[in-house]
Order: C-alpha cells, then sequence, then structure tokens
C-alpha cells in the first residue's frame, strides 16, 4: 500500500508495500492516482551501484542493516548478545485521516509505527515495540530517521549554555553524520532543538528547509547523515544507556514522537507549522497571558512580607495581574545550600502561613504564583538526612558529584514519588495558587534518566489532574527543558536566567523557532543585568520583553516615579497588543546587516514590528526595512510607538513620530527607513490596516 498524507504546504508519501519507509516529504503534491504512487515509489528506489548489495536499500523510518543500509541503523536491542539483527515483516496498515498505523513483525518482536500529518504541516512518527519473545529483549535505541532530497545541500543545528541558550551554527551537509546528543538527564542548555536541512543559504523567507525535533525531556540524540551514495535523512529518537530498558516477555516500550515539518518559505515556514500545531491542542493556553511580576530579581531569598506586600502594591499600580513568589519560601531555604526538598512553609519566615501574601496579593486583583524545584533535593535537608536513599544514584553505594549544591530525587522511587505528590497537593490544596514556576536546576549525570523522566511526567500529570486551574512553567535553571513534550504538560518554558535584553533578543527569536510567543517567558529585568552586568534602557528591555509572554523581574518598588510610570505604559501597550502577539504569524527579516535583527507578529488586521540594533554597524546609515508577511493589496496606517520609551539615536533631525499609510506592497517590496540607532536599542511600529 503507498499511502499519501497531504496538507496545504506539504505532501508525505509513505511506501507500505514491505517494512514502512518514505518516499516523498516534500512540496504539496496533487491528489495522485494509486498508478501514479505507484510510479512514484517506485522511482524512489535506489539504483545498484558497483560493489554494493545486489538488491536496492531502502532508507526505512527504522532503518536497518538487515537490508543492507550502511548509516545508523533505526532499531538496535539483543537477548543476551543474540537476537540483534531482527528480520521484519510487514502483517498490516491501517489508514486514517490523518495518518497510518504500520505493523511490522519478527525475530520475537512486535513493531506498530505510527505516521501522523496534522492540517498544520506538521508530521510526526513514534514506534511501539513489543516483546513477543520467550526472553528478556534489551533494547538500545529506536530512532526514526526521515528522508531529505539533494538539494537540501546545508545545515543549522544550535548550540548554548546557561544564560545563553539557543544560538544557531551552520555547516555543509557533506558525507557522514553529523550526531547531537544531549546525556544531561534533561532536554539541556545545549541541546539543538531541531536540526534543519535547506537548500544553500536558505533564510527565514527563502529557500526549502526540512526540520526535526525530538520531544522528549531526557537524554535524546537528533542527526543528519549523508551516506555514501548520496542520500540524506534527518532523525532522531531517545538516548538510551546500556541495559535502561529491558522488556519482560509481552511487555511494551513506545518511542517519544520525533516531529518533523517542511517549508517551501524559508525557516518562517517552519514556525508557522508548529506554531500551529501547538495553538490548535486542546490543552494550549487560550486566556489572555497576564502580566508577570517575578520576585526573584527584586528579592532574592530576603522573604519579608512588609516588603513583599509593599512589591505587591507598586506591581498593581503598574497593571501586573500574576505575582509570582520565586526560591525562599520554604524551610531552611535562606540561600541556596540548603532546604530543597523540605517542601513546608517555613514558619520562621512566614510564621502565619503564606496566607497573609496571597490576600494581600489576590486583594490587590493580582493572581498568585509560587516557585518550586521538586525533582532535586539539597545534602543539607531534613529530607536527604532522613532518605539519603531516595537519591538518584548509579547503585553501586555511591552518589554522583552534586551541582548547584543539589542531588537528583529518584521520581521512580515509590516513596520519594508519593512524598513530593503529598506535599506539592498540600500546596496547592490549601492556598489560592494559579501559576507553578516549575524548575529543575542541575543535569542528571551518573544515573539513568529513562525512568526519572517518565516519572516526572506521571507528578506533572496528576498535579494537573488534581488542579486543572493552576498553570505550570517549565524552567530548568532557565532554557534547559524546552522540549514539545514537555509542553504537552505546561502552559509556557522560562527561556533563560538571562533577562540581559541583548542576550534575549538571540534567545528568544530561536526559542519561537518551534514555541509560539505566549508559551515563552520574557520579563524586564533591573537597569543592570543580574547575570551580565550589562546596563541597558528601558526602552530596549521593554521592545524585547514584548516579543513573549511579558514580564518584569525587577525590583520596582525601588524604580524611579518615571520608570514605574513607564513601565506601567509598557504594560497597557502590552495588554493592547497581546491578542496580536500571542494569535499572529511570527515573521523575522532576512537583513544584509549582522548587527541588526527584524521581528515582527502579523494578523489580518494588524500588525507590530520590532526592528533591534544590537551592536555597532558597518554602515552609517541603516537601509531601507522591508516588512515581511503583509497584504500586498491592502493599505497599513504605520505608527511608531514608544512603550517604555522612546530609543536613543544618532541622527539630526529626530525621527518622525507621526503616521503614515502605505501599501502593504511597498512596505513589503520597498521597505521603510528605521531611524539611525545606538547599539542595544529597539524602534517599534504598530501597523493597522486601513483598507
Amino acid at each position: 500500500m503507498i499511502v499519501h498524507l497531504r496538507a496545504d504546504t506539504v505532501s508525505v508519501v509513505v511506501d507500505a508495500r514491505g517494512l514502512p519507509s518514505i518516499v516523498h516529504w516534500g512540496a504539496p503534491l496533487p491528489d495522485l492516482s494509486e498508478e501514479d504512487l505507484l510510479a512514484l515509489a517506485d522511482e524512489a528506489v535506489s539504483p545498484i551501484p558497483n560493489n554494493a548489495p545486489d538488491v536496492p536499500i531502502p532508507i526505512g523510518l527504522l532503518p536497518s542493516a538487515r537490508q543492507g543500509y550502511p548509516g545508523r541503523p533505526g532499531l538496535r536491542g539483543h537477548r543476551a548478545g543474540g537476537d540483534w539483527l531482527p528480520s521484519l515483516t510487514r502483517t498490516s496498515v491501517a489508514r486514517s485521516a490523518s495518518g497510518a498505523v504500520i505493523d511490522t513483525e519478527g525475530g520475537g518482536l512486535a513493531v506498530r509505527s505510527t505516521v501522523e500529518l496534522a492540517p498544520s504541516g506538521v508530521l510526526r512518527v513514534r514506534h511501539e515495540i513489543r516483546n513477543d519473545g520467550s526472553h528478556a529483549y534489551t533494547l538500545d535505541g529506536v530512532e526514526t530517521a526521515l528522508p531529505v532530497p539533494a538539494q537540501a545541500s546545508e545545515l543549522m543545528d544550535f548550540h548554548g549554555r546557561w544564560i545563553r541558550e539557543k544560538h544557531p551554527q551552520r555547516r555543509h551537509f557533506d558525507l557522514g553524520s553529523w550526531v547531537r546528543e544531549s546525556r544531561r538527564g534533561r532536554t539541556g542548555h545545549d541541546a539543538t532543538p531541531a536540526i534543519l536541512a535547506g537548500t544553500s543559504g536558505f533564510g527565514f523567507r527563502t529557500g526549502e528547509v526540512w526540520a526535526v525535533h525530538v520531544a522528549w525531556s531526557g537524554n535524546h540524540v537528533t542527526y543528519a547523515e549523508r551516506v555514501h551514495e548520496g542520500r540524506g535523512v534527518l532523525g532522531g529518537g531517545e538516548l538510551l544507556t546500556s541495559g535502561e530498558v529491558a522488556l519482560a516477555p509481552g511487555e511494551t516500550h513506545t518511542s517519544p514522537w520525533l516531529y518533523a515539518a517542511y517549508s517551501g518559505a524559508g525557516i518562517d515556514g517552519i514556525t508557522s507549522a508548529f506554531h500551529q500545531w501547538l495553538r490548535a491542542r486542546p490543552s494550549h493556553p487560550v486566556r489572555p497571558r497576564p502580566v508577570v511580576l517575578n520576585t526573584w530579581e527584586a528579592v532574592y531569598f530576603d522573604h519579608d512580607l512588609t516588603r513583599l506586600k509593599g512589591l505587591a502594591d507598586v506591581a498593581a499600580r503598574i497593571g501586573v495581574e500574576r505575582f509570582v513568589l520565586d526560591d525562599g519560601w520554604f524551610s531552611h531555604r535562606r540561600d541556596d545550600t540548603a532546604g530543597l526538598g523540605d517542601w513546608y512553609v517555613d514558619d520562621g519566615v512566614w510564621p502565619d502561613g503564606l496566607a497573609p501574601l496571597i490576600s494581600h496579593v489576590t486583594g490587590l486583583g493580582m493572581e498568585f504564583g509560587i516557585w518550586v524545584e521538586p525533582e532535586m533535593v539539597n545534602p543539607d535537608s531534613d529530607l536527604f538526612r532522613a532518605h539519603p536513599d531516595w537519591v538518584l544514584a548509579p547503585g553501586d553505594g555511591t552518589l554522583p558529584p552534586t551541582s548547584r549544591n543539589q542531588q537528583v530525587l529518584d521520581l521512580a522511587n515509590r516513596a520519594a514519588y508519593a512524598y513530593l505528590l503529598d506535599r506539592l497537593d498540600e500546596l496547592l490544596r490549601d492556598n489560592d495558587v494559579r501559576f507553578v514556576k516549575w524548575d529543575h536546576n542541575r543535569d542528571i549525570i551518573g544515573a539513568r534518566a529513562h525512568e526519572q523522566t517518565l516519572a516526572a511526567y506521571r507528578l506533572l500529570d496528576e498535579l494537573r489532574t488534581r488542579h486543572p486551574g493552576v498553570e505550570i512553567e517549565s524552567c530548568s535553571s532557565g532554557g534547559g527543558r524546552t522540549d514539545l513534550e514537555i509542553l504537552a504538560r505546561t502552559d509556557r518554558v522560562w527561556a533563560s536566567d538571562c533577562n540581559d535584553a541583548l542576550e534575549r533578543q538571540t534567545i528568544q527569536r530561536w526559542t519561537a523557532l518551534l514555541l509560539p510567543l505566549e508559551l515563552i517567558g520574557a520579563h524586564v529585568g533591573p537597569p543592570r543585568s543580574h547575570t551580565t552586568g550589562r546596563t541597558q534602557d528601558l526602552s530596549f528591555r521593554v521592545a524585547t520583553a514584548l516579543f513573549g509572554h511579558f514580564g518584569i523581574e525587577w525590583d520596582i518598588a525601588s524604580a524611579s516615579p518615571a520608570e514605574q510610570e513607564a513601565l506601567a505604559e509598557a504594560a497597557a501597550f502590552y495588554k493592547s497588543v497581546r491578542g496580536l502577539l500571542h494569535t499572529g504569524t511570527l515573521v523575522r527579516g532576512d537583513l544584509a546587516d549582522p548587527s541588526a535583527t527584524l521581528t515582527g507578529v502579523v494578523s489580518d488586521a494588524e500588525a507590530l514590528y520590532c526592528y533591534a540594533q544590537l551592536t555597532s554597524s558597518a554602515a552609517t546609515v541603516p537601509p531601507p526595512v522591508r516588512l515581511p508577511g503583509l497584504d500586498p493589496a491592502r493599505r497599513y496606517a504605520v505608527t511608531p510607538v514608544t512603550p517604555g520609551g522612546a530609543p536613543r539615536t544618532q541622527q539630526v533631525p529626530a525621527p518622525t513620530t507621526g503616521t503614515r499609510v502605505l501599501s502593504g506592497r511597498v512596505l513589503s517590496e520597498v521597505g521603510i527607513r528605521p531611524p539611525v540607532l545606538m547599539p542595544e536599542q529597539a524602534w517599534l511600529v504598530h501597523l493597522i490596516m486601513t483598507g
């Protein structure tokens, strides 16, 4: 059977006559006849070169050396060293409106491969492996492979670290393998959110692009491979350590989803597909994303009721809608060396519990949120002293090295899991908490991560079932856990522990590769950055934070009256445009000058663009900037806006601040002149369709 899956922007053709393989993933095809589909599939069969196996070698969804494939195998495992290369045969194909389920079996294994294509153009694939043999089967890896054509000659992936996540890097898609592994037990700051393959020089708005993402919050691998005869694949899956998954007879393992997208119109097409897919989920947050104030960079561990009430008073006056109490509220937690695991309100700091603060916050009309880090424990804690056996460890009587003064709690330990569920359930049951900042501040090293990841999912799922009105943020020392599977059970991510607006421009730009802006926490930090020491104007910090889920992380009670007034204007402006920012189409410009960036969000009726000057330009005067995504047949009123204050410029006379009416064709093909900005300044323009 040949299965043709179609969306507006992509076609996927699956050849399921034998072991399943994809013979077309790319530009949309018409509704082909069965005869045409058979011809397409036959045309995809590779010829047989000299000094090669005497039969064609397919690239299956699970490539196999049994079929002669010389590259990275998709299914790896064994039974005590034997049955390491099972011979699978297709047994059935079930077609659905959105995909197909293909069953294969052999060598005591049954494999069910599910292929789904969403209307947005997002493709996803996963596999269920069942041990039908009479002895245990050790599973070493299940990795999906998707073919990409020869014109995909360039790769893009990402590197990063704490406070500098998601920076792109490019290379030729040469012969051999480019493998990105995360062995940190979480998604990882240095993990690539996706590997992209594209035509030479592909940009935000140009070129064909193919992308894959592994939706898994533990160890994982993503790779690009071109074998010697020239065929290329993108693939990935969970990265299993030796012996981590051993299937007893009758047991089943389900691989993480591998998500993929194709675009014929540059990176923005990939982004659009994923944003549409995420927004179509039943669990996607739909109410307006509230203005947040987080207390971390305001008070740190100095939890004083009077001070926090004063901070809440200023926050409410400015227009904050959610007040989040960060680290430091629980027992023994006066710094980051002690207390993790002791999830009881510290009665020395909070003699009457959290109720006085919560009542004050909610009385001012704001929601109350709180920080937790359930998966970790400090050695200096009552919990660790009582239950050192609850620490996730190699099993040889030793402990992994501490990191950030922490060890990891073994959530697969039923007693540890029950303790955490009880403590968190009580916290949410007994307090009017509407938001949880769920942190995860260290790598899982020196221990296995598979069961830990599944247990973390179960804990989050159970708490959401018990407290469906509570939103949860995935924070992992910033952007260390931002994959699509953690987002199946959380409502936003904290993109980075860095609130420096210059760093955030890049971090948020590429976090938004997959995630729509309403899922990306973005806060206005203090004038001097806590993490980098840079000092930046409020206007630049505000302009940067607008392109996300807007918030503030700053001791605004100590801010000047002028700064507080500017923040109030910024919060009001955000509220006026968040409907656009959080439902519109994200677009980004391909600028010739690397010192500047252009980001916009466009809807049918309006648009907002940010031209950011990151560093000094080699040119004295910037060229006109083309605004992508507009309807060329419409006219727009274009107005510069200055929430948080006007940017500083290097021009005489001062830049124009009035409204102009221009056609979408002129704006997108000729462009408009930005002002001559100083470094670390941003210029915002708001467009309203007039006809």
